[in-house]
């Protein structure tokens, strides 16, 4: 064995100097290659890359909250004009006809997300928004929104805004979850719910002056054309999702486009990632069997169960009844709902700041358990041996208390997490059903709310609530799994059983 080293050896030191200089070349370039893939996989892509993409797609969350509250204010005004004052099935209708128009959208936007990408998606939501919102059909018969002259042209339009509203928020989940470096996909995430929070208080602030001068109520319609309009124009210039390209086999455009959002020293560690899994086939289309059995169906029934204890746990409800609790506390109604604005938007850039350092699973325990916490106090409120300036105190507490907890964890949380749990394959997909779930369960809880309270009394009523936050808390602790700073892949092959 000997004598083979000192062969070589000797071979070597009969080397010509320029063979030795080139060895020595060879494997300073190694060095310098392997240095330079551990430096890709320790340090993280600029934020200033992503950031405009992020922002452009939130808008899409804005409009989602400003269509939401933009009827709260006007609507007496828009009774008066329309002929349908003291009709209350009729103003359910122009409040509620939104809701039906975005579970429609809801359905779709899988099947939109994934045959058109999520470019056009959010572009194909900002259409309908517009239409709905302020244009005339092309016969002229009707008018939708801001320029309706009767109660059907504003249902039209109302139904219109919401196919538009059911489309953008998994779109906008989608797009934020497949565009963000890891390291930064929980605070992008949490865009979401601020911009949904902006949207709402934008509409109660835009609605002050409809008392005081007639038809404002139009102006509240037409305003929101301008961020519709900025979203679908401004998409053209935006990153397309480099998971949907390389799903449908465009793997040089994933790369140009992770080139794009990361910097090109990231584009071939992150192609290498998104190689080790499976794309599929792009006529392998996904059946609704196939994410309620199989493989997929422990992420769908995490996605969907955290979707319908979010609205179980009477987040909305409170923001239904919020009004009258301050009204009965001598507080007036736009400042009531500036204190809920700012508790909920207090608590969402909270989450923005902790989610990426805390993770979403501890946001998610804390806030759910702060919730019922919230609730013990409305029931405490609603107990009649507590006095009267006592109740009050600890109804409009609990109530603050329980929409600052909710936007710390339980509102921005699921949307974030739901595109990082579900694989590639079925994600637009999985989306749409989870969020059918959402606004199937929101719809009802609307429905049958008030009628609850006067059956069961607000003791009951709100226990029953903070018994769904506890058993929120459970689940979360048993179910959902940590995804912080974590790729799409790796949670991806964490989560997913073998075939």
């Amino acid at each position: 064995m000997w004598g083979r080293h000192r062969e070589a050896f000797s071979m070597y030191k009969r080397m010509p100097s320029r063979d030795h200089s080139t060895l020595v070349d060879d494997v300073e370039e190694n060095s310098a290659l392997l240095q330079n893939s551990m430096d890709v996989e320790t340090t993280n892509p600029s934020w200033l890359l992503s950031f405009p993409h992020v922002v452009v797609a939130t808008i899409s969350s804005l409009l989602f909250g400003y269509h939401l509250g933009v009827v709260n204010e006007p609507l007496e005004s828009i009774s008066i004009d329309l002929g349908f004052r003291g009709n209350t099935l009729a103003e359910g209708l122009v409040v509620s006809t939104c809701l039906g128009g975005a579970f429609i959208g809801s359905l779709f936007s899988g099947w939109i997300a994934d045959s058109a990408g999520r470019r056009r998606a959010f572009q194909l939501c900002a259409l309908p928004m517009i239409i709905g919102a302020a244009t005339r059909t092309l016969t002229s018969k009707f008018r939708f929104s801001a320029t309706t002259r009767t109660l059907a042209g504003m249902l039209i339009g109302r139904f219109l805004v919401g196919t538009g509203m059911g489309i953008g928020p998994p779109v906008a989940s989608l797009y934020l979850a497949e565009v963000s470096p890891a390291s930064l996909r929980g605070t992008y995430g949490s865009f979401i719910q601020i911009a949904t929070c902006l949207g709402l208080m934008g509409a109660l602030f835009i609605g002050i002056p409809v008392r005081e001068i007639a038809g404002w109520w139009r102006i509240c319609f037409w305003v929101s054309t301008v961020p519709a309009g900025i979203l679908a124009f401004a998409m053209i210039f935006c990153a397309e999702s480099p998971h949907w390209l390389y799903k449908k086999g465009r793997s040089a455009e994933a790369e140009a486009e992770f080139e794009r959002l990361l910097g090109g020293s990231h584009v071939k560690y992150a192609m290498l990632e998104l190689s080790k899994l499976d794309r599929g086939d792009e006529a392998d289309t996904v059946k609704l069997s196939e994410l309620l059995r199989g493989r997929h169906f422990r992420v769908v029934y995490i996605g969907s169960t955290l979707f319908a204890l979010q609205q179980l746990s009477g987040i909305n409800a409170v923001f239904y009844f919020s009004s009258s609790v301050f009204k009965s506390a001598g507080v007036p109604s736009d400042v009531a709902n500036a204190l809920i604005g700012v508790a909920n938007l207090t608590g969402s850039i909270v989450a923005m700041l902790l989610m990426d350092k805390l993770g979403r699973k501890l946001l998610l325990l804390w806030s759910f358990f702060g919730m019922t916490m919230s609730m013990v106090l409305q029931v405490a409120a609603a107990n009649s041996y507590v006095s009267g300036s006592g109740s009050l105190y600890l109804s409009v507490g609990g109530m603050l208390m329980f929409v600052l907890t909710f936007a710390l964890g339980a509102g921005p949380v699921p949307g974030l997490l739901l595109p990082e749990i579900f694989p590639n394959r079925i994600r637009a997909k999985a989306m749409a059903f989870c969020m059918s779930v959402h606004w199937v369960i929101n719809f009802f809880v609307g429905l049958l709310f008030l009628r609850l309270l006067e059956q069961l009394g607000p003791q009951l009523l709100y226990s029953i609530f903070a018994s769904v936050c506890m058993m929120a808390v459970i689940f979360v602790k048993k179910n959902v799994m940590e995804t912080k700073g974590k790729s799409l892949q790796e949670i991806e092959i964490a989560l997913l059983p073998p075939e």
